[in-house]
């Protein structure tokens, strides 16, 4: 696959994995943890925020990736 193809791909699967996880983990908040305190708000916030951010490297790693050379 091109270099180029590839980061298209890969920009438009890191929007799709922010938008449906940023919702999930949104509803699943909303869902459970309405009667809890403060601090259990802002853990589960934190850890949620931070763990989008391993199958976002993973995409950009694979983006990264150089070309097959083209025989000329």
């Amino acid at each position: 696959m091109p270099p180029r193809l590839r980061k298209l791909v890969g920009t438009i699967l890191i929007i799709i994995l922010v938008l449906v996880y940023a919702l999930v983990a949104t509803t699943v908040a909303a869902a459970t943890l309405g009667q809890s305190p403060w601090y259990v708000h802002l853990l589960y916030f934190t850890v949620t925020g931070l763990l989008w951010i391993l199958p976002a490297m993973l995409i950009i790693k694979w983006m990264e990736k150089p070309g097959k050379p083209r025989d000329e």
